[in-house]
């Protein structure tokens, strides 16, 4: 989906002029973004640009100073937060679980916005958790204990969790940090699928600027808790921006395989 083809669509999700922090620091200043429903969107920026701060904002989890967030077209503290957790599911940079649960138990867990009180998972959450785990290529694990696994691997599971949940939102914090090639070409391709099938909104914090240009429709840049630049990947990673941003020389070129820009550390000669 284009850059322009998403904007005639009402948002999912949308912050407007976001200022929030912690203490008395303000980590973003007057940030705005928002996702219609079947795009994509990448945060990318240096560490401590403000990135996950904006994911809690918008995810509900830090109430802003100043601005609002709004979920299809309704103030986010409007929710209460079982309907939330319906709509939105949300993916840490760092998930945990306490107890010892297996694989099948963690993804199951995503189907809790879902029952009624008491109640338990029904045939249909088991096969909803079934697909979860196999889009996500997790079925011969889905017996292990998540202790067990590697960080990779402990990844896909909270992703099919996530996946469990049914979102119409989907907030990714580094959703492939931990993941080997393969699997990072997976998610994204996954992702990309769920958005397009399903009109899932996501947004995703990200490192790697090559899959920002590849797979996001568009980019939000940042930089010491305030916006760099808004739009297509085109338009945003550009040399200029990316050299004023992580304060290095930047080299964009071209994917000779998907024609997108790729983006490298220094100049060419």
């Amino acid at each position: 989906m284009g850059d322009t083809a998403t904007h005639d669509i009402r948002p999912a999700l949308e912050g407007r002029d976001i200022t929030a922090g912690y203490g008395a620091c303000d980590a973003l200043r007057g940030v705005s973004i928002e996702v219609a429903p079947g795009e994509l969107v990448a945060i990318v920026g240096p560490n401590g640009a403000g990135k996950s701060t904006l994911l809690r904002v918008l995810g509900g989890t830090l109430k802003a100073r100043r601005g609002e967030v709004r979920l299809f077209g309704r103030a986010l503290e409007c929710y209460e937060r079982r309907a939330l957790a319906r709509l939105v599911a949300v993916i840490a940079q760092e998930s945990t679980v306490a107890f010892p649960f297996t694989v099948m138990e963690v993804v199951l867990m995503g189907r809790a916005p879902h029952l009624a009180p008491f109640r338990f998972e029904s045939r249909r959450d088991l096969e909803i958790a079934h697909e979860a785990l196999k889009y996500f290529d997790l079925l011969e694990l889905a017996g292990r204990r998540l202790h067990e696994l590697s960080g990779g691997e402990r990844k896909r599971v909270f992703l099919a969790r996530a996946l469990a949940q049914e979102p119409k939102v989907l907030l990714l914090d580094e959703p492939t940090a931990f993941l080997d090639m393969k699997h990072v070409a997976e998610v994204f391709v996954r992702f990309r699928e769920l958005c397009a099938e399903r009109a899932v909104a996501a947004i995703a914090t990200l490192h790697d600027l090559n899959a920002a240009a590849v797979y996001a429709d568009r980019v939000l840049l940042m930089k010491d808790g305030q916006t760099v630049a808004y739009g297509s990947a085109e338009s945003v990673l550009s040399e200029g921006n990316l050299s004023r941003v992580y304060e290095t020389q930047v080299c964009v070129g071209r994917n000779p395989a998907t024609g997108k820009i790729a983006i490298f550390p220094g100049r060419a000669s």
